[in-house]
């Protein structure tokens, strides 16, 4: 896309609420001139924002941070219309503080020189530099955390940050910035601009930047790395997912449908971590399922902005066709569904609104076990054993999360051991959990985000060695 239209005027970027098709919100796109004055300016600020001591930078991003919990009233609705989760939920204010107060927490010690030695004869040391201008490229599905995850570390490491949010969340990097800013950090040191494909992809490839960030689809991270080719320009990439939920023998029966039902449905199962497929333990399959079903069949879907409701429209008419059309395929392949769409009046079988669907009799032949569906639909197969559950884990071209449910936590070590994922859950899931690193493999993606790791990939080691005398 270029950064003008047909018409030779600037590209106007939209964003159609879920709800009722309506336009949401739009903005006009920057040209590549006014791109590249935004890079330059924050390239000139940056070394003077990377002087300041860490305890400043801080304090200022936290500021920020407590700055947009201030406007959580007018962000809670406002989501709800751009990208349709239910009001009832409250927001992401709580997981955004929750981030950025641990990395704050950890900051001065995760970004501290490494000594080698210090003697009189030699100084030998490891320290932090901040990379420059990073480039974060943030997802509507949880768009003020998934931002923050990378925003504040970045800024308290001593970077510039130049934001760029999805189409469908496009008042949230305003926002975000708009906090931080009155706050105190500088305005060229954290800036959001309205990109088009076009002028993001000249700029990658033009290495406007010295790290990016981009949390998104395969085919958006694969645009990514072929834009930047060449560049040598790190990159931090989380990208699909097909998250699975094993169900063993000895698990809390109870516990385990809560928590996976929870984790396959929230956020009408748009979630970066969400479960998207689920193993049980042949013994508890049927009981599980029943649990299930009953569960989810109470579900209320209808407008985000009523308080009674539980499961909102899928953010995109997209969406929502493809996750239709994988519960299709599969029911020509055999599957059944558990759950009767009639149930959800709101869902009309073509629009933005989609009644919650388990589907038993699955196999790995079938789309909706193998590709992501980033939608309220889960499929459930049971297991003999944990060598089973664990060869299909694996039978996936992504690799974020696995949640493992069990009352044995050597078990679930063990077998979590053998999975190859970012992150082994026991007893939950669908969480992020800060001082650890949020990291994926395989199709997922590559980089890491949070923890000292996080830390770690915002800057580069610079070396001293220093001989004396």
């Amino acid at each position: 896309m270029s950064s003008k239209d047909a018409a030779g005027q600037p590209a106007v970027i939209r964003c159609i609420s879920p709800i009722d098709g309506s336009v949401a919100a739009e903005r006009t796109a920057v040209t590549r001139d006014q791109a590249d004055k935004a890079v330059a300016a924050a390239r000139a600020a940056q070394a003077d924002w990377a002087a300041r001591p860490i305890a400043e930078r801080v304090r200022l991003v936290q500021a920020g941070v407590a700055r947009l919990g201030e406007m959580n009233d007018e962000v809670v609705p406002e989501l709800a219309r751009m990208m349709g989760r239910p009001v009832r939920y409250g927001g992401e204010f709580g997981g955004t503080k929750e981030r950025a107060d641990y990395m704050a927490e950890i900051a001065e010690s995760a970004l501290a020189p490494y000594v080698v030695e210090a003697s009189d004869t030699f100084e030998r040391r490891i320290e932090r530099e901040p990379h420059g201008v990073v480039f974060v490229i943030a997802p509507w599905n949880y768009p003020y955390m998934t931002a923050i995850n990378v925003l504040a570390p970045a800024l308290m490491a001593g970077n510039a940050v130049i934001l760029k949010h999805a189409a469908q969340t496009l008042l949230v990097g305003e926002r975000m910035v708009r906090a931080m800013v009155e706050a105190g950090v500088p305005e060229a040191v954290c800036q959001n601009i309205f990109l088009d494909h076009g002028t993001t992809e000249g700029l990658l490839q033009d290495r406007a930047f010295d790290f990016v960030n981009f949390t998104g689809s395969v085919n958006g991270g694969r645009a990514i790395e072929r834009a930047a080719a060449g560049t040598f320009v790190p990159l931090g990439l989380e990208l699909g997912g097909k998250d699975p939920g094993y169900v063993m023998d000895d698990a809390d029966l109870d516990a385990a449908v809560d928590g996976l039902m929870d984790g396959a449905m929230f956020n009408s199962g748009q979630c970066c971590c969400g479960i998207e497929r689920i193993y049980v333990h042949e013994s508890l399959y049927e009981a599980f399922v029943e649990k299930a079903v009953a569960l989810m069949s109470k579900s209320v879907l209808g407008d985000p902005l009523d308080e009674k409701t539980t499961l909102g429209p899928m953010a995109n008419q997209r969406f929502a066709d493809e996750v239709r059309a994988q519960i299709r395929e599969a029911v020509a392949q055999g599957a059944t569904p558990q759950i009767d769409p009639k149930l959800f009046p709101a869902d009309d079988g073509q629009g933005t609104y989609l009644a919650p669907q388990i589907l038993t009799g699955v196999s790995h032949d079938m789309r909706v076990m193998r590709d992501e569906s980033f939608g309220p639909v889960v499929g459930i197969m049971p297991v003999k054993d944990d060598a089973k559950a664990v060869r299909l884990m694996n039978d996936s071209p992504f690799g974020l999360t696995a949640s493992l449910w069990t009352r044995d936590a050597k078990r679930a070590a063990a077998i979590g051991a053998q999975i190859e994922t970012g992150t082994v859950f026991m007893n939950r899931c669908d969480y992020l959990d800060p001082a650890l690193c949020w990291t994926g493999c395989k199709d997922t993606g590559r980089g890491g985000a949070l923890s000292v790791i996080g830390f770690h990939n915002l800057t580069r080691p610079k070396s001293y060695h220093l001989k004396k005398g």
